[in-house]
């Protein structure tokens, strides 16, 4: 259908809503339509419809001297299905304020009658410049005015009085929309690393684009044009998309929605999808921080210039050059290539001019970068020595490498130096506990690492160990694996020695072992700590690892790292440091803390449940997600893990953390009694009172407490919301992982009363939980059970399978659909 054949159409209906509205339908539903041709269609049949609306009800209102004018997004022709119409009725102040009032009533009533949003406005143009000038939205949408019907001159003499005001005001205006932004960006995030992004109102979004025009048209600075309209089409297409797939106005890419977005966008999958929305914020970010540095340079000098000419007599002094490496000085606040630098013969400078910016905490200027893209020859394999401790302070200069990596990575420079980083760029991580992109977060991980260079003796290894750690994701199989080979190839090529490649290869492999390990596993098991040691194979690769599994951790998000498990990793590598030395990995008995000897010596004298809930206030927690540590102690006995995780359920306490183990009391006391170390938080609401706790638990483990019915009609109370369908829980035995006991996995979905069923599905199946191991993950439930049968003993491979499967059934019927 061409736009002629959209104007017939709506012509049918003789500009009464329903013509507008089948048409509007045919276009939309139209398969062989879609992007900007289909937005134009929009919009073109949009402002015939209202043109003939007008019109008829200017005749019938008697009024001249007034047109019809499109608004902001209406305005530049980007309709989206369910975009709202942004209308002015512009009149020149002759017509009395009935018929301007009727005129407006038969023009705004058939839109509101089709459920279009509306946002209307009645001025004239004296008014509609005094209102820009007040209100800095209204002087934006005004900038894309666009004549839709009546009096064209009325509606020129607006836009060229707006678009001169705008030009004049724009020392005062810009810093506004500046600032505008920067609030926008701190409320929404950034786009481009968001799983569920709004793509208006997140930094490097379609209102970011818009801003960027408005610069433009200031005259006081442009953006970098290359890929920009492209980046902006893309986020219009799955806008469009996501408007049809949801029948709403909706800018937010929700989770549920992104599988159908991406059918209807004909990509292969939402990863697909996600990946070229990150690359469009990823360009209009990049264009919004060049443009904004250019606007603060302008605006810096033209304030300089008076102040200037005083000072010599008319004549302005030239701008100061510091140098910082050689080939690179420093200019007005950027980082650029020095009058004699050549690129074409230097091919390590562009990472010397970018490890000079990031340890001056300056950004590398756009066309620096952009003359190294363009001349500078390929290094050679291996890389100089140069080059690589470029590369490695680079690395380490903390946070200031990530603007000056991002200006590197936009025009192709990093891709350049390392042809594998294609494959992890922009690459989305569709899990709620990943807090950035793939490339961001190995950038973020290096940084987090320049933090800890001090703890290490080779902080060139730890830091380039950490931005290959997850060099693998985008590979078929275990990312860990395909990782260690990539980064062997890498770092090889980078110009490491052998010894050294092989260090970096290990770090890469295992760089998931520790966090792992110490989260589900015993550590008081020998077999756990020896496998840890002849995994990673000397104390100085142990250290490394350490360090890199805390700065991974950090950067991945608030809820992969907290105290509570770096203590877990660091008595890890203790007992794996003492097993490299040539210690025995039998441990001694493990240590209690005087405050768990206590609750443990009074549970055996009361034969009962004894227990402290405290809020942690070790200040160092800045990353704990935690607040609560719990201690029960209990007299050994069966089924203490379901019934103390079933009464935490009924007084809505989540387990974050928890760690189960017999305890044997010394002599003269003797016995034994079960520990539980959990930290604890509110789903909602203050804590219970241990008294409470206790009372329950005591009712629980003598029988009187029906734990499952009381959560049975707490669930139907209060039903699940639906939301998006999670993946069904998988358990599984974990081989060798242990002489004397089975481990069981289990990882599901995070829910009320979860442990409880586990640990019911445990009992019920005849086994001993002999210590537990359990956290959680964003909304992950990742938990390691060691098992045994009524005498002690590991359980045989058919016995454990059985066991396993026990407990996926469990859950798997516990959970439903969601």
């Amino acid at each position: 259908m061409t736009s002629v054949d959209v104007h017939k159409e709506s012509n049918d209906g003789d500009s009464e809503p329903g013509g507008y509205a089948a048409a509007r339908l045919r276009l939309l539903t139209e398969k062989g339509r879609s992007g900007p041709p289909r937005r134009t269609a929009l919009a073109e049949l949009t402002d015939h419809w209202l043109a003939e609306l007008f019109t008829a009800a200017a005749q019938e209102a008697g009024v001249t001297g007034a047109s019809l004018v499109a608004v902001g997004g209406y305005g530049r022709g980007e309709l989206s299905p369910r975009s709202d119409l942004d209308l002015l009725l512009l009149h020149d102040g002759r017509a009395d304020a009935g018929a301007l009032s009727l005129l407006a009533d038969r023009v705004w009533y058939p839109v509101w009658d089709l459920g279009v949003a509306l946002d209307h406005s009645v001025r004239t143009p004296a008014e509609a410049r005094r209102t820009a000038g007040e209100d800095l939205k209204v002087q934006l949408g005004l900038l894309d005015a666009r004549h839709v019907a009546g009096d064209l001159a009325l509606t020129s003499a607006l836009r060229t009085t707006v678009l001169a005001d705008w030009r004049n005001l724009a020392p005062r205006r810009l810093p506004e929309l500046d600032e505008l932004c920067r609030e926008r960006a701190q409320r929404q995030g950034e786009l481009q690393y968001l799983l569920e992004g709004d793509l208006k109102e997140a930094r490097g979004g379609l209102r970011d684009a818009t801003a960027l025009r408005a610069v433009a048209a200031s005259w006081l600075a442009d953006a970098p044009r290359e890929g920009l309209a492209d980046a902006g089409r893309r986020l219009l297409d799955v806008r469009d998309a996501l408007h049809l797939c949801t029948g709403r106005a909706t800018d937010r890419l929700a989770l549920q929605e992104q599988d159908a977005v991406a059918a209807e966008l004909g990509l292969l999958d939402a990863d697909v999808m996600l990946r070229q929305v990150s690359e469009s914020a990823r360009v209009i970010s990049y264009a919004g921080d060049v443009t904004w540095r250019e606007v603060g340079r302008v605006l810096r000098a033209r304030s300089a210039r008076p102040r200037l000419s005083r000072l010599f007599g008319g004549r302005s002094g030239a701008a100061e050059r510091t140098p910082l490496a050689e080939g690179v000085v420093e200019q007005d606040g950027e980082v650029v290539l020095a009058l004699t630098a050549r690129p074409e013969k230097d091919p390590a400078l562009p990472l010397r001019a970018a490890a000079a910016a990031a340890q001056a905490g300056l950004p590398i200027s756009l066309h620096a970068v952009r003359r190294l893209a363009a001349v500078v020859r390929p290094l050679p394999t291996p890389w100089p020595a140069e080059a690589r401790e470029q590369l490695v302070t680079l690395l380490g200069a903390g946070d200031s490498t990530v603007p000056v990596w991002e200006a590197l990575e936009a025009e192709g420079l990093i891709t350049a130096l390392l042809p594998d980083w294609e494959r992890v760029r922009c690459r989305p991580q569709r899990n709620a506990v990943h807090t950035w992109t793939v490339d961001r977060h190995l950038v973020e991980t290096a940084v987090r690492a320049s933090h800890l260079t001090r703890r290490v003796h080779r902080p060139d290894l730890l830091l380039v160990a950490a931005l290959l750690h997850d060099i693998g994701k985008g590979w078929p199989g275990d990312h860990s694996v395909a990782g260690e080979t990539i980064a062997r190839d890498v770092a090889a090529r980078i110009g490491f020695s052998a010894a050294d490649v092989a260090v970096i290869a290990t770090l890469v492999r295992h760089h998931l072992l520790l966090i792992e390990t110490a989260t589900r596993r015993d550590l008081d098991d020998p077999a756990t700590v020896r496998a840890v040691a002849e995994a990673v194979g000397s104390t100085g690769t142990l250290e490394l690892l350490h360090a890199l599994t805390e700065a991974d951790a950090l950067a991945t998000g608030p809820a992969a790292w907290s105290s509570w498990r770096g203590s877990l990793v660091t008595d890890l590598v203790k007992r794996a440091s003492a097993v490299l030395a040539g210690q025995p990995a039998d441990p001694e008995p493990a240590d209690i803390t005087a405050e768990q000897e206590r609750l443990a010596i009074e549970a055996h004298r009361t034969a009962g449940p004894v227990l402290s809930l405290r809020a942690r206030t070790d200040a160092s927690q800045e990353h704990e997600p935690l607040g609560v540590e719990l201690l029960v102690a209990v007299p050994d006995q069966p089924g203490v893990l379901p019934l103390t995780a079933g009464v935490l359920a009924l007084h809505r306490l989540t387990v974050r953390a928890a760690d189960l183990r017999t305890v044997e009391l010394p002599d003269p006391v003797g016995g034994s009694v079960l520990l539980l170390d959990w930290r604890v938080a509110a789903a909602y609401g203050s804590l219970p009172q241990a008294a409470r706790l206790r009372a329950d638990l005591v009712r629980a483990l003598a029988g009187s407490l029906d734990i499952e019915t009381r959560l049975a009609e707490r669930e139907a109370a209060y039903p699940r919301r639906r939301g998006a369908q999670a993946p069904p829980p998988r358990v599984r035995v974990a081989p060798s992982a242990s002489r004397h006991a089975t481990v069981i996995e289990v990882r599901a979905q995070d829910a009320p009363g979860l442990l409880h069923r586990i640990g019911h599905a445990l009992e019920s199946a005849g086994v001993r939980v002999r210590s537990a191991h359990v956290s959680t993950l964003g909304s992950n439930a990742v938990d390691a059970f060691y098992v045994t049968d009524a005498q002690g003993a590991a359980l045989g491979a058919g016995e454990a399978a059985g066991v396993a499967a026990r407990v996926e059934s469990a859950l798997g019927a516990a959970s439903g659909p969601a």
